[in-house]
């Protein structure tokens, strides 16, 4: 059964940077495409960041989030630099074997984290 184990949430200030952490295990068989979701208070939960078919950014965190992959610990991170108010949510790691897609739905995900909460304060 697949699992993703995240870390490194936190509080922080506005400017200030994170990185999240998120290993893979249970998983036997091809590479499974992974990536970032984050869910803001009061709104559905929207893709940050993936590795498929290229990278992906979404246009709210292009040139402060990078997302890098490392194959051989089965890890995915993602740093994130220059932190607004409008980035406090709860951050996903997922996957899913849509190789061939640059983005990925939420409905098909194949496995969740258990989220970790980024707070930016002001």
């Amino acid at each position: 059964q697949v699992r993703l184990t995240e870390s490194g949430g936190g509080v922080v200030q506005t400017g200030d940077s994170l990185r999240l952490s998120c290993v893979l295990s249970g998983h036997s068989g091809p590479n499974l495409a992974m990536g970032w979701f984050r869910q803001r208070p009061g709104q559905e939960r929207e893709l940050v960041a993936r590795e498929g078919a290229g990278t992906w950014y979404a246009d709210s965190v292009k040139g402060r989030f990078t997302i890098s992959r490392d194959y051989a610990k089965d890890t995915i991170n993602l740093q994130m630099n220059d932190l607004k108010v409008e980035d406090t949510a709860v951050y996903y790691c997922e996957a899913d074997n849509r190789w061939r897609y640059r983005t990925v739905a939420a409905s098909r995900v194949v496995s969740w984290g258990q989220g970790t909460t980024v707070t930016v304060m002001s």
